[in-house]
This record gives structure tokens, sequence and C-alpha cells, in this order.
């Protein structure tokens, strides 16, 4: 059955237009609340706990949530700006019914979007999400007078997550003598995220870290890196950690400026296991994942799976085969046996720690490994073409693979959103991939 308001990040969109409008959100809480009722033991009283990230909007949608809830009658404990990983490690910490963070991620200010993690700290299944629309649907009520939700203020929300993130962090190592430039996005991590890494001995220098309400990701943060790589350069520091408005992405930059996206970390997170000699099984990314990382995780001696592209699919890989170790290239990364869900200040924490074990950058963890050119064309398709079966696109495929040799790879996707689709062809040479690219777009009907 196919979901109405639920992406796979939760539901998400443009304040002030539908579905990220108030009373659709108190209808959600509502829905949300009366779920977690059904699903509870008898007598149970539900809570859950509230976070968001730093955007204007944040504070509308959290009335509304609160409620929604109310009026189900389950108690809210509300925390203020919490990273995404923070909400769901509180949740699971403080025997919560379930978890609600009010973030976009990486998007800017004028969206805003609502996720929620069940008592466990993991993302909602397909099923629960589906029952909470079925109750969106109908008509809202409200429990009587003595049974109304209540709410309370957590306090000592940051304390408890800055300790959690730090006992991830070998016990045996610091990072004494380290100067770091952490970039928070102007959001969620503002005040967590700094911290972290100042007590575990780290020399800190921060940016992104005075929001506004508007300044949410707007060139700072993981996805715009340039500000990161300028400050790493002006204040010689040793590396640069940069997170998203929800701090759940990581990129990372070394002295010299080079940028480490999440495929490279991935495999120095994959070869820090290898070396400490833990056997994981396998590694999961996706099908964006650069070739050159699948095999050089596959040079470790572990197996490699290719999930969808979003790291819900990556989780749910993971799972599936009881493996801890997964990620993407935008910086996703997750190490199951650290946290339940991916946490950019916890990946980079693993990154660090495996500079330490070995006393070595992440250039000369990542020697020997070097990321083949991807090149990407979006194509303007005629509205209802069958690129599946269309013989000419599946015969230029064909020849483009075999002519490869397995030194390259294509991958072709169409977008969920507008008439275009993806063709991305992977080589050794760019050239090569540029041409291979274009010989397969050139068979594509355009609009």
């Amino acid at each position: 059955m196919k979901k109405q308001y639920f992406g796979t990040d939760g539901i998400r969109g443009e304040v002030g237009q539908f579905p990220i409008v108030p009373e659709f959100v108190t209808r959600l809480g509502f829905a949300v609340g009366i779920v977690l009722k059904l699903n509870a033991q008898s007598g149970e009283r539900c809570k859950v706990l509230i976070g968001k990230d730093t955007r204007v909007s944040g504070y509308l949608l959290e009335a509304a949530l609160e409620a929604g809830f109310a009026a189900a009658g389950v108690d809210v404990m509300l925390c203020g700006p919490m990273p995404t990983p923070g909400i769901a490690y509180l949740t699971k910490a403080l025997r919560l019914s379930a978890g609600v963070v009010i973030s976009a991620s990486h998007n800017p200010y004028q969206d805003n979007g609502i996720k929620f993690f069940s008592a466990k700290g993991d993302k909602l299944s397909d099923d629960v999400e589906l029952a909470i629309e079925a109750e969106i649907n109908k008509p809202m009520g409200c429990v009587s007078s003595e049974f109304l939700g209540k709410a309370f203020r957590l306090d000592d929300a940051a304390g408890r997550y800055i300790e959690f993130c730090k006992s991830t962090f070998p016990s045996d190592l610091n990072l004494r003598g380290m100067k770091l430039v952490v970039d928070c996005a102007n959001g969620a991590a503002y005040h967590t995220a700094p911290h972290v890494f100042h007590e575990l001995g780290a020399e800190v220098i921060s940016i992104g870290v005075e929001p506004n309400g508007r300044n949410i990701n707007d060139g700072v943060g993981a996805t715009s890196p340039n500000a990161l790589i300028a400050k790493v350069r002006e204040t010689n520091s040793d590396l640069g950690i940069a997170l998203d408005g929800d701090a759940d992405r990581l990129q990372m930059v070394d002295a010299t400026g080079r940028l480490f996206n999440g495929d490279e970390l991935l495999y120095v997170l994959a070869k820090d296991r290898a070396v400490r000699g833990l056997g994981m099984g396998g590694v999961v990314g996706t099908l964006m994942t650069n070739l050159a990382i699948e095999h050089a995780i596959r040079d470790l001696g572990f197996e490699f799976e290719r999930a969808q592209v979003g790291d819900r699919y990556v989780l749910e890989a993971l799972r599936k085969q009881g493996w801890v170790l997964g990620g993407e290239g935008s910086g996703h990364l997750l190490c199951l046996d650290r946290h339940s869900t991916g946490d950019g200040t916890i990946a980079a924490l693993q990154v660090l720690a495996a500079m330490r074990q070995d006393n070595k950058s992440l250039a000369h963890l990542l020697e020997g490994v070097k990321i083949f050119p991807q090149v990407l064309l979006n194509i303007k398709m005629t509205p209802g073409y069958q690129w599946k079966t269309d013989s000419a696109l599946n015969e230029s495929i064909e020849k483009v693979t075999k002519d490869l040799k397995g030194s390259g790879r294509v991958l072709i996707r169409p977008s969920g959103t507008e008439p275009v689709i993806r063709v991305m062809v992977e080589a050794q040479d760019e050239s090569v991939a540029k041409q291979c690219a274009e010989y397969i777009a050139a068979r594509i009907p355009l609009q």
C-alpha cells in the first residue's frame, strides 16, 4: 500500500504549504498519539520527546504537535534544538514511547519536516507509518479533560547527549594536540558538537554556531563545505568537521583543504575495523557509492552490498544482513555498534579514533584508493517514456557496460519529482565516463 504523506525520511515540505501547516501537523500529532496508545500496554501512559533544529518555523510546528499529542492523551517532553540522532538516543535512554524531530535536514530554512523514532531509537516501520496515515484521515477528536496530555521541559538534554557521544570514543584515546574546526551549519548541533570534541581534548574553532532561525545551512555545513575549507586553511588547523542542519551528515577536510566525502570516510571506518580484526561480515553502501570504494572494501576482506539511495534503505540492509557499518557519499554514516541511527558527530569521532589508533592522516588512511570520476547527466524525457523497455537504450547500456570491462559502471535512475532520467557513468578515466554517458543519453527521447 502506497503512503500518502510519509516519504523516505518523514514528512517534509515548504512551511505554509500543505502538509507543513499547523492544522495538518496538529492532526499528525493526534494520529501518532492514537497509534502509540493502541500499541501500548494496558494502563501505560504514553510519553514522547520532541526536538527540533534551529529553523524559525520550529516554534510553530512544535506547538502544533504538542497540541495534537495532548488531545490524544499523550504526554510530551520538550528539549528544544537537538541533533536528530540525539533525539533517537534520548528516546531510547529515557524509555519513552517515541521521539519526534522537527527538521528538514540540509534543506533551506523555508522548508521543514517531521520525522519519528520508535521507542528503540529506530525509524518507524512502513506498517506504523501507514497506520498513522489511516488515523490522520479520520475526524480528529479529543480525550476528556482528566486524560489530556501534559508537557514537560527536559533541561539537561544537551548534556546527556554530549556524554553519550563521548562514550563512543575509545577510553584509552584522546584528542589532545589536535586543532579542529567544527562547522555546525547554524543548525541543531551548535551547542553540542563543539563541546564533544573540546571535552575529549581538542582545540576547537567553531563556525556555523550562531543560528538566527533563517541561516541554517546557509553557506555553511556539510552541503556547503567551502566555508570550512577556508577556515581550516586560515587557522592552520589539523582537520575540519562539517555537519548539516540536523547533524546526521558528515564531511571532513584535512589541513591541505582536501574534502573527504561519505564514501571515503566509510572506507576509513571499514579499514580501521579490519586492522583491529573486528569481524563485520560486510558493509552497505548505496547505488551511488563510488566503485573504487566498493573494490577497496572488498580488498579488505569484507562483503559489499548496495542499497537504494537514502540512509533509511542503508539501515534496512544492515539490519537484514546483521552488519554494523554502512553509509552514503552525502555523509550519512551508520555505525550500529555505536548508535541505532546515522550520527555525524559520532561518525567523526570514529574517524578520529582510526587516525589516532594508527597515528596517520586521513590521506594516508586512504592511500591507494583512487576515487573513480562520476559523470551525471539529467535528461528531460518525453512524458510517459518507458525507459526500462526501450531496446535502443538497453542496448547502449549493455554496450557501455561491456566496454568498461568491470572498471566502471552505469546507473540509470528516473527522478521521483520531475520528468527527468538520470544517467550516471563511472570510469577510471573522466573523459571515458563522459563519452559513455553522452552515448547513452543520446538514446533517450527528449521532451
